[in-house]
């Protein structure tokens, strides 16, 4: 019988305790719930519903001390290697009295890093690719709601790319949008996607915002520090770049943001 990683799956340490485990399943499982993913392809909804699933059962097995107990000892012994088991495995190898059977392995002080190998690696790759394409598409249908009238095109690089579409006699005052997935929404993330939009039609003369979104970031500061350096560095470019919570829809949004950009992220706010 093949074991799932629980540990892994929920994206903690095997010797996180009870609160930290009921922490990461809500955060988790937020992230696959139905309204959010109502919208998408079926294939997105049935691997939602899986995701949910497992995620469930990681909760069911890890909250309950015996569960997770006898869960520790099942998966050592086909072959996974969890915290608890290796820290009772150590003392019996230096002649140390170990506690009774059918008692709770010990947790060890030392909090090992387990979300390392080839199948944690797969795992958070399906999971950043499901958010993304997810996320991605909520933005799509909230411009839609809010009447931006964009058209799509591409650009290498982003998951979104759309332009204002043109009016018979006057230009649009909507800029140019971006949308960019990331795992990790730091200083080098905002610097790679400020030098990457750039190269967009003609940056001093076209608009262009950028919502660059992720679910993992870098403390506000840095943020902060990162938009003002590019902006420093280009001072003719007409950028603006919003670091966006995609968990929350929370965002760093700057005191010149497009009126188009603030409309879209409140509807994401709310639930678009």
């Amino acid at each position: 019988m093949a074991f799932k990683n629980f540990y892994e799956l929920l994206e903690i340490v095997p010797t996180a305790p009870a609160d930290e485990v009921k922490r990461a399943f809500r955060l988790q499982i937020a992230r696959y719930h139905p309204d959010k993913v109502q919208h998408l392809g079926k294939e997105f909804q049935n691997m939602a519903a899986d995701r949910a699933t497992e995620l469930t059962e990681a909760y069911r097995i890890l909250s309950d001390e015996t569960r997770r107990a006898e869960y520790d000892l099942a998966f050592a012994e086909a072959g996974g290697q969890t915290a608890a088991v290796a820290a009772s495995a150590a003392p019996a190898a230096a002649g140390v009295a170990q506690p009774p059977v059918g008692a709770p392995p010990p947790r060890p002080a030392r909090e090992p890093d387990t979300q390392t190998g080839p199948q944690f690696k797969q795992e958070r790759a399906s999971r950043d690719e499901f958010v993304r394409k997810a996320t991605v598409s909520r933005v799509r249908n909230a411009l839609e709601s809010v009447g931006g009238d964009y058209a799509q095109t591409e650009l290498p690089g982003f998951d979104m790319a759309c332009v204002p579409k043109s009016k018979m006699f006057a230009r649009s005052k909507n800029p140019r949008l971006l949308g960019r997935f990331v795992s990790r929404l730091d200083r080098e993330a905002i610097a790679e996607a400020w030098t990457d939009a750039a190269k967009w039609g003609d940056p001093k003369k076209d608009d262009v915002c950028i919502l660059l979104m992720g679910t993992s970031l870098a403390p506000a500061g840095e943020l902060a520090g990162a938009i003002a350096e590019q902006r420093r560095k280009s001072r003719s470019v007409r950028l603006t770049l919003i670091p966006v919570d995609a968990r929350v829809w929370d965002a760093h949004m700057p005191l010149d943001a497009p009126t188009i950009a603030k409309s879209l992220l409140a509807r994401l706010k709310t639930g678009a």
